[in-house]
Order: structure tokens, then sequence, then C-alpha cells
């Protein structure tokens, strides 16, 4: 179920208008590289998301994630969890960056980056945690 929700709300991402100023942006492009990064974020989520639940880790407001809060995360753990946010942020780069290139235009990541930012806040569940416009931390 989990993987469904995830690749729902990815395949919406990838779905969105165009960005804004560049009427020509395919964000639903594909190639190799890009399934091949959305197959990695797939198969971590299972494992981010009771971090997502819990308020250890956030949505920043430029497409990645952070650790909010560290105490959320038993302190065996925190290493791991570590691990798997550095691992997400990398995919999560390489998916922007790899969408820009896809398009022929790779000073639009920025854009492509911010997008993609707003839409994981617009898609995440109800008590996760993102950062708002001020940098502060919101509970959505």
């Amino acid at each position: 179920m989990v993987s469904s929700i995830f690749r729902a709300a990815l395949l919406m991402l990838l779905s969105l208008m165009p960005l804004a100023g560049h009427t020509q942006a395919n964000i639903e492009i594909d190639t190799p590289a890009i399934a091949s990064i959305k197959r990695s974020m797939q198969q971590r989520h299972s494992q981010l998301e009771p971090y997502y639940s819990s308020g250890a880790i956030g949505f920043t407001r430029d497409g990645l994630i952070v650790m909010r809060d560290a105490n959320a995360v038993p302190l065996a753990a925190r290493q791991s969890v570590n691990g798997l946010i550095a691992a997400e942020n990398q995919d999560r780069n390489a998916l922007y960056r790899e969408i820009a290139r896809a398009n022929s235009h790779p000073e639009w990541e920025a854009d492509i980056r911010s997008t993609f930012g707003q839409r994981w806040i617009e898609l995440a569940r109800g008590g996760w945690w993102y950062q708002g416009a001020d940098g502060g931390w919101v509970k959505k």
C-alpha cells in the first residue's frame, strides 16, 4: 500500500503543469536514468515513512528532506536514518538534474527543484512536517 501511495504521489508530481516561465518543460519525461532514480526512491519510501509520521524527518522548501527532530529517532537507529536521508537526497538531487538535462535545459534545475519542493509538501500526509516560507517547521 505504501508503495502504491508513493507511486501515485510521484506520478502526480511528474504530471504537473509546465513550470512557470518555461512552457516547454516536460517534467513527465522519462529516461532510463530517471526511471532508475524513481525506482530507488520508491524502494526507500517504506523505510522513511515511519520517520515522516513521527516528525523526525521533514520536507525542506528546496525539495529535500532533513532530520527535523533527532530525539524522535532511537539513538541506535540514527545512523541508519541519516543514511536513508542522505541516499534520498542524493536521488532527489539526481532526479531534478536528470529531468532538467532530459529537457535539454540544465539551467531549469532550480525551477524544477522548487516545483517539486512545493508538490512534495502538498502531497505530504497530515501530521508530517515541512519547512514554511519563513524557514520554520509546520505540521501539516
